[in-house]
């Protein structure tokens, strides 16, 4: 069996960063500094699915989701990753755009390059989904990155509507794309509400809708 995950802990987030095929080659896994910066290195076995957090804000309860969405896919029998936007380059709109590569956004491109289903968790900001979600999309290879691939869409806001509106704005950008959208979209509205003491979801119906979407994006 080959062990070609690498995780990436950075400050009080964690996210596995996944690739699959061949090995990432020494010169990239031994550049950490220019690489990963600070980053503690693990070893997972392969995912093909991929939680994107789709915000860069710290500790955000999209993280938290995301989490949750890792777990309950793990007790499936399913490994999965989790990609944050936190992680993204600062500086991404001059390195990344316009058919530019930063050795730091490489190896995310390798996650997206690798991943066979994506579940975007996007919150609602001013009305639609985050500027940083549409930068990450427009930052990777196209079209290769998303093509014909799968994907599982979550909403989530601090209103009662749960980013309705956001998630079908970006179902008009995976359309583009060639991203195959399941049809089962879940939108948690009041997410601060979501959580126990404990950050788990407690809310019955929250926890039927989501243990259903994990279910079918599994057979998708």
């Amino acid at each position: 069996m080959n062990w070609q995950v690498i995780g990436l802990r950075l400050g009080s987030g964690y996210d596995i960063y996944h690739t699959k095929g061949k090995l990432l080659n020494n010169n990239l896994l031994s550049n950490k500094n220019t690489l990963f910066g600070k980053f503690n290195y693990q070893f997972f076995n392969i995912s093909m699915i991929t939680i994107i957090s789709s915000t860069n804000r710290p500790g955000s309860s999209t993280l938290k989701l995301a989490k949750i969405y890792q777990q309950k896919l793990k007790e499936k029998g399913v490994e999965a990753g989790i990609l944050s936007l936190a992680q993204l380059p600062d500086n991404i709109i001059v390195s990344d755009l316009y058919n530019k590569r930063s050795p730091e956004f490489e190896p995310i491109q390798q996650i997206v390059s690798n991943t066979d289903k994506f579940i975007f968790l996007i919150p609602e900001y001013n009305g639609s989904f985050p500027g940083v979600l549409k930068v990450f999309i427009d930052a990777c290879n196209f079209p290769e990155s998303f093509y014909d691939k799968k994907a599982a869409l979550v909403g989530l806001s601090s209103g009662k509507y749960g980013n309705i509106r956001g998630v079908d704005h970006f179902t008009g950008v995976c359309h583009y794309l060639h991203l195959n959208i399941m049809a089962l979209k879940i939108h948690i509205a009041a997410i601060n509400k979501e959580f126990d003491e404990d950050g788990n979801l407690f809310k019955s119906d929250t926890i039927k809708f989501v243990n259903e979407q994990i279910d079918k994006i599994i057979s998708f």
